[in-house]
Protein backbone atom coordinates (compact mmCIF):
# COMPACT_ATOMS: atom_id res chain seq x y z
CA UNK A 1 0.00 0.00 0.00
CA UNK A 2 1.24 3.54 -0.69
CA UNK A 3 0.41 6.87 0.28
CA UNK A 4 -1.55 9.44 -2.64
CA UNK A 5 0.73 12.34 -2.40
CA UNK A 6 -0.60 15.83 -2.55
CA UNK A 7 -0.39 19.33 -1.09
CA UNK A 8 -3.36 21.48 0.21
CA UNK A 9 -4.59 23.68 -2.46
CA UNK A 10 -4.53 27.27 -0.87
CA UNK A 11 -1.69 28.75 -2.97
CA UNK A 12 -2.84 31.14 -5.22
CA UNK A 13 -2.71 29.20 -8.39
CA UNK A 14 -4.93 26.33 -6.30
CA UNK A 15 -7.19 28.87 -4.30
CA UNK A 16 -10.90 28.09 -4.98
CA UNK A 17 -13.20 30.66 -6.49
CA UNK A 18 -14.51 33.45 -4.35
CA UNK A 19 -11.82 32.86 -1.88
CA UNK A 20 -8.87 35.57 -1.35
CA UNK A 21 -6.91 34.00 0.81
CA UNK A 22 -9.16 32.96 3.47
CA UNK A 23 -8.93 29.85 6.09
CA UNK A 24 -10.22 26.78 4.67
CA UNK A 25 -13.13 25.21 7.12
CA UNK A 26 -12.31 22.81 9.19
CA UNK A 27 -14.16 19.62 7.43
CA UNK A 28 -12.61 20.40 3.97
CA UNK A 29 -8.78 20.51 5.54
CA UNK A 30 -9.73 17.55 7.54
CA UNK A 31 -10.81 15.99 4.21
CA UNK A 32 -7.81 16.85 2.46
CA UNK A 33 -5.38 15.76 4.85
CA UNK A 34 -7.29 12.46 4.85
CA UNK A 35 -6.83 11.87 1.19
CA UNK A 36 -3.32 12.71 1.49
CA UNK A 37 -2.34 10.34 4.08
CA UNK A 38 -4.54 7.73 2.66
CA UNK A 39 -3.69 4.04 1.93
CA UNK A 40 -4.43 2.59 -1.25
CA UNK A 41 -3.46 -0.12 -3.89
CA UNK A 42 0.19 -0.11 -5.15
CA UNK A 43 -0.74 -0.63 -8.55
CA UNK A 44 -2.16 2.89 -8.87
CA UNK A 45 -0.30 6.31 -8.86
CA UNK A 46 -1.77 9.04 -7.33
CA UNK A 47 -0.64 12.86 -7.53
CA UNK A 48 -2.60 15.99 -6.69
CA UNK A 49 -3.71 17.71 -9.59
CA UNK A 50 -5.29 21.67 -10.13
CA UNK A 51 -8.88 21.44 -9.04
CA UNK A 52 -11.69 22.51 -11.08
CA UNK A 53 -13.39 26.11 -10.67
CA UNK A 54 -16.58 27.01 -10.37
CA UNK A 55 -18.32 24.26 -9.22
CA UNK A 56 -18.15 24.39 -5.76
CA UNK A 57 -16.24 26.75 -3.07
CA UNK A 58 -14.02 24.45 -2.26
CA UNK A 59 -12.33 21.86 -4.20
CA UNK A 60 -9.34 19.29 -4.67
CA UNK A 61 -8.49 17.16 -7.12
CA UNK A 62 -6.39 13.51 -7.63
CA UNK A 63 -5.25 12.04 -10.70
CA UNK A 64 -4.32 8.14 -11.26
CA UNK A 65 -2.89 5.90 -13.20
CA UNK A 66 -2.64 2.04 -13.27
CA UNK A 67 0.90 1.08 -13.42
CA UNK A 68 0.67 -2.46 -13.71
CA UNK A 69 0.20 -3.87 -17.37
CA UNK A 70 0.91 -0.56 -18.88
CA UNK A 71 2.75 -0.05 -21.97
CA UNK A 72 4.66 2.66 -24.62
CA UNK A 73 1.05 2.67 -26.25
CA UNK A 74 -1.57 1.65 -23.43
CA UNK A 75 -2.13 2.74 -20.13
CA UNK A 76 -4.73 0.33 -18.71
CA UNK A 77 -7.05 2.49 -16.64
CA UNK A 78 -6.74 6.16 -15.09
CA UNK A 79 -8.89 8.44 -14.30
CA UNK A 80 -9.41 12.20 -11.74
CA UNK A 81 -11.17 12.25 -8.45
CA UNK A 82 -12.70 15.51 -7.07
CA UNK A 83 -13.58 16.57 -4.29
CA UNK A 84 -16.00 19.30 -3.66
CA UNK A 85 -16.91 21.05 -0.80
CA UNK A 86 -19.98 23.84 -0.19
CA UNK A 87 -20.37 24.25 3.50
CA UNK A 88 -24.08 26.38 2.86
CA UNK A 89 -24.59 22.73 1.11
CA UNK A 90 -26.42 21.81 -2.62
CA UNK A 91 -30.10 20.72 -3.09
CA UNK A 92 -28.36 18.34 -5.78
CA UNK A 93 -26.04 17.11 -3.31
CA UNK A 94 -28.03 16.75 -0.42
CA UNK A 95 -25.47 17.45 1.79
CA UNK A 96 -21.85 19.98 1.82
CA UNK A 97 -19.36 17.46 0.18
CA UNK A 98 -19.28 15.76 -3.19
CA UNK A 99 -17.24 13.33 -5.26
CA UNK A 100 -17.03 13.44 -8.79
CA UNK A 101 -14.67 11.29 -10.90
CA UNK A 102 -13.73 10.51 -14.62
CA UNK A 103 -12.07 7.18 -15.28
CA UNK A 104 -11.03 6.02 -18.61
CA UNK A 105 -9.63 2.12 -19.39
CA UNK A 106 -9.20 0.41 -22.42
CA UNK A 107 -11.03 -3.37 -22.89
CA UNK A 108 -9.83 -6.69 -23.30
CA UNK A 109 -12.10 -7.87 -27.00
CA UNK A 110 -14.23 -10.26 -25.19
CA UNK A 111 -15.13 -7.43 -22.20
CA UNK A 112 -15.89 -5.27 -24.83
CA UNK A 113 -18.42 -7.33 -26.23
CA UNK A 114 -20.52 -7.80 -23.29
CA UNK A 115 -23.98 -6.40 -23.78
CA UNK A 116 -23.96 -6.04 -20.00
CA UNK A 117 -20.65 -3.91 -19.69
CA UNK A 118 -22.56 -0.59 -18.42
CA UNK A 119 -24.55 -2.35 -15.59
CA UNK A 120 -21.19 -4.36 -14.55
CA UNK A 121 -18.82 -0.84 -15.02
CA UNK A 122 -21.55 0.76 -12.70
CA UNK A 123 -21.53 -1.84 -9.71
CA UNK A 124 -17.39 -1.61 -9.45
CA UNK A 125 -17.95 2.16 -7.86
CA UNK A 126 -21.41 0.64 -5.76
CA UNK A 127 -19.55 -2.31 -4.87
CA UNK A 128 -16.30 -1.00 -3.79
CA UNK A 129 -18.14 1.38 -1.66
CA UNK A 130 -20.86 -1.38 0.05
CA UNK A 131 -17.92 -3.21 0.67
CA UNK A 132 -16.21 -0.86 2.87
CA UNK A 133 -19.60 0.07 4.88
CA UNK A 134 -18.98 3.60 3.53
CA UNK A 135 -22.45 6.30 3.64
CA UNK A 136 -23.08 7.45 0.28
CA UNK A 137 -26.11 9.29 -1.41
CA UNK A 138 -27.53 10.72 -4.43
CA UNK A 139 -25.23 8.75 -6.92
CA UNK A 140 -25.43 8.91 -10.31
CA UNK A 141 -23.19 9.08 -13.68
CA UNK A 142 -23.16 7.43 -17.08
CA UNK A 143 -20.99 4.58 -18.60
CA UNK A 144 -19.63 5.34 -22.24
CA UNK A 145 -18.27 2.30 -24.80
CA UNK A 146 -16.59 3.36 -27.76
CA UNK A 147 -14.79 1.38 -30.39
CA UNK A 148 -11.98 2.75 -33.18
CA UNK A 149 -11.88 0.47 -36.70
CA UNK A 150 -7.92 1.35 -37.67
CA UNK A 151 -7.46 1.02 -41.54
CA UNK A 152 -4.16 1.29 -43.89
CA UNK A 153 -1.09 1.71 -42.11
CA UNK A 154 -2.73 0.98 -38.70
CA UNK A 155 -5.07 -1.61 -39.59
CA UNK A 156 -2.50 -3.91 -37.30
CA UNK A 157 -3.98 -2.43 -34.53
CA UNK A 158 -7.71 -3.80 -35.77
CA UNK A 159 -10.09 -2.85 -33.04
CA UNK A 160 -9.88 -1.24 -29.86
CA UNK A 161 -12.21 -0.34 -27.07
CA UNK A 162 -12.75 2.00 -24.41
CA UNK A 163 -14.89 2.96 -21.45
CA UNK A 164 -15.51 6.03 -19.85
CA UNK A 165 -17.34 6.22 -16.39
CA UNK A 166 -18.46 9.47 -15.05
CA UNK A 167 -20.29 9.43 -11.50
CA UNK A 168 -20.78 11.35 -8.38
CA UNK A 169 -21.58 10.78 -5.63
CA UNK A 170 -22.09 12.73 -1.72
CA UNK A 171 -20.06 10.89 0.74
CA UNK A 172 -22.05 11.06 4.33
CA UNK A 173 -20.44 12.23 7.38
CA UNK A 174 -18.51 9.23 9.24
CA UNK A 175 -20.65 7.47 11.76
CA UNK A 176 -20.76 9.10 14.53
CA UNK A 177 -20.55 12.53 12.70
CA UNK A 178 -23.00 15.59 12.37
CA UNK A 179 -24.52 14.93 9.44
CA UNK A 180 -24.01 18.95 8.41
CA UNK A 181 -20.78 19.57 9.25
CA UNK A 182 -18.55 16.52 9.96
CA UNK A 183 -16.23 15.59 7.29
CA UNK A 184 -16.33 11.88 5.53
CA UNK A 185 -14.28 8.91 5.24
CA UNK A 186 -12.67 10.87 2.29
CA UNK A 187 -9.79 8.15 3.20
CA UNK A 188 -11.78 5.17 2.97
CA UNK A 189 -13.80 6.57 -0.17
CA UNK A 190 -10.45 7.09 -2.13
CA UNK A 191 -9.54 3.66 -1.61
CA UNK A 192 -12.84 2.32 -3.20
CA UNK A 193 -12.28 4.77 -5.82
CA UNK A 194 -8.64 3.17 -6.79
CA UNK A 195 -10.19 -0.57 -6.30
CA UNK A 196 -12.67 0.51 -9.12
CA UNK A 197 -9.87 2.05 -11.28
CA UNK A 198 -8.13 -1.58 -10.64
CA UNK A 199 -10.63 -3.13 -11.84
CA UNK A 200 -11.51 -1.37 -14.80
CA UNK A 201 -7.57 -2.14 -15.89
CA UNK A 202 -8.36 -5.56 -15.13
CA UNK A 203 -6.90 -6.02 -12.06
CA UNK A 204 -8.43 -8.87 -9.41
CA UNK A 205 -10.26 -7.15 -6.85
CA UNK A 206 -8.11 -6.59 -3.28
CA UNK A 207 -9.08 -7.68 0.02
CA UNK A 208 -11.26 -4.90 1.34
CA UNK A 209 -12.82 -4.68 5.12
CA UNK A 210 -15.27 -6.09 5.19
CA UNK A 211 -18.57 -3.58 6.08
CA UNK A 212 -21.12 -5.66 9.04
CA UNK A 213 -24.13 -6.91 6.59
CA UNK A 214 -27.58 -5.19 7.45
CA UNK A 215 -29.81 -7.60 8.70
CA UNK A 216 -32.01 -9.74 6.24
CA UNK A 217 -29.41 -8.05 3.35
CA UNK A 218 -27.67 -9.99 0.21
CA UNK A 219 -23.75 -10.89 0.50
CA UNK A 220 -21.90 -8.63 -1.88
CA UNK A 221 -20.62 -10.77 -4.38
CA UNK A 222 -17.65 -10.12 -6.09
CA UNK A 223 -17.97 -9.66 -9.96
CA UNK A 224 -15.86 -12.40 -12.24
CA UNK A 225 -12.75 -11.00 -13.04
CA UNK A 226 -13.14 -11.02 -17.13
CA UNK A 227 -9.85 -9.47 -18.06
CA UNK A 228 -6.37 -10.82 -18.45
CA UNK A 229 -4.03 -8.85 -16.36
CA UNK A 230 -1.31 -9.42 -18.19
CA UNK A 231 -1.43 -6.99 -21.39
CA UNK A 232 0.69 -7.83 -24.27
Amino acid sequence: MVAAPGHLVDEPDGRPDGQEGGALPPPFRRAVEALRSAAVRPEAALAATRAPRGIAPFAYALEAEVEEGATADVEPADGRLVLLHDPDGQDAWRGTFRFVTLLRAELEPEMAADPLLPEVCWSWLTGALDTRGLGYGEPGGTVTRASSHHFGGLAERGTTTKVEIRASWTPLPARGGDRDGAAPDAAGHLAAWVEMLCQCAGLPPSAAPAAAPEPDSAPIVPLPQRRDRHRR
